[in-house]
């Protein structure tokens, strides 16, 4: 069973280079990594990668938000028919509307990237100078035998890099594993164990560097485990619908950490299961529900409690899928006019 000590574990074995499969088990890691083989014989060679959406989205004065998609092919959009059906241009077009500001997508991201792909895709993204960045990595790891401290650590590096360049940072952490229909019982429970406790230590790794999270959880919701339409046809990638449900879960956190959208400057509901707490507890309670979020908190000003950094524990809500608007004429972007410069949201 997961609990606050074993995730802090993991996170400080990252942190100060450890092995990380004593912290799991090393018979864990083997029974996970064996079945993620056999997932990956059934599902098969990725057979084609996503379009890239890159452009200015949303017909708004002002200077645009640049926004970084980073990761996998769950961040990629493996399977989409068009850019608009990709989570980067669902969330560049739903962060335009809270924002009323165009926004500008980079899509760095790429089908097959492990944690160790994050360097090369933070530099093209740094490239365009971006204000927020979403991260979604980490199922690769599993499939190819990367040890979760060294995951873990090369977010860690990823993130630090981004808030260095003052851009805000949300990541998806691992989603339940358990939820892969190629993954059958009895290993599906073990599957979950792992990627609960993996996404607990990237929550504390990412909050300490200066990010935030959003807990994918079982990819989202309930929905994912009884509803088929959620599923592409390899039934370990998301349809169009479950991405945009990954999108709608992001959305909320991307605009709070811009400071734009209804819920940006609202305190922490308790009656909605929302709190301030020790950044363990925040964390291994944000792997167990999915579309939580955890960000750095201050308690009477302070960053610190007895039992470490404090953390805080948001259930944002959703918002309404917005329509794709994207500035274009004949294929390139569009020209917004004379439009005023205004202060960043930031």
């Amino acid at each position: 069973m997961m609990n606050a000590r074993a995730a802090k574990k993991l996170a400080q074995a990252a942190a100060f280079g450890g092995g990380g499969l004593g912290l799991i088990g090393a018979t864990l890691y083997g029974v996970l990594t064996a079945e993620a083989e056999y997932a990956r014989r059934v599902i098969g060679p990725m057979k084609a990668h996503p379009a890239k959406g890159d452009g200015l989205y949303g017909r708004y004065p002002g200077h645009p938000i640049t926004f970084a998609m980073i990761g996998d092919s769950s961040a990629a959009g493996y399977g989409t028919a068009s850019p608009d059906e990709t989570p980067g241009v669902l969330l560049a077009s739903g962060l335009a509307e809270l924002a009323k500001r165009p926004v500008r997508l980079v899509d760095v991201s790429r089908t097959g990237a492990k944690s160790i792909d994050l360097a090369g895709q933070v530099d093209n993204a740094l490239l365009a100078g971006p204000h927020v960045a979403v991260i979604l990595i980490g199922v690769n790891d599993v499939k190819s035998k990367v040890s979760p401290s060294e995951a873990v650590r090369l977010l860690d590096v990823a993130v630090r890099r981004l808030r260095a360049a003052n851009c805000e940072v949300v990541v998806g952490t691992c989603p339940d594993l358990g939820v892969v229909r190629p993954i059958m019982p009895p290993l599906r429970q073990v599957a979950r164990s792992w990627s609960q406790r993996l996404a607990a230590a990237q929550t504390i790794t990412v909050v300490e560097a200066g990010g935030r999270t959003v807990s994918m959880g079982s990819l989202l919701s309930e929905a994912f485990r009884t509803n088929p339409s959620m599923w592409g046809p390899d039934n370990f990638h998301p349809s169009v619908t479950g991405y945009a449900a990954a999108a709608a879960a992001l959305l909320p956190s991307v605009a709070a950490a811009m400071g734009v959208g209804p819920e940006s400057f609202v305190h922490p509901e308790s009656f909605r299961g929302e709190a301030v707490l020790p950044i363990a507890e925040a964390a291994v309670q944000a792997a167990r529900t999915a579309g939580t979020e955890v960000a750095a908190a201050k308690v009477a000003g302070n960053e610190q409690g007895p039992r470490g950094p404090w953390a805080q524990l948001r259930h944002r809500r959703r918002h309404p899928k917005p329509a794709v608007d994207r500035v274009a004429v004949d294929g390139h972007e569009g020209d917004l006019g004379e439009t005023p410069m205004v202060e960043s949201v930031r």
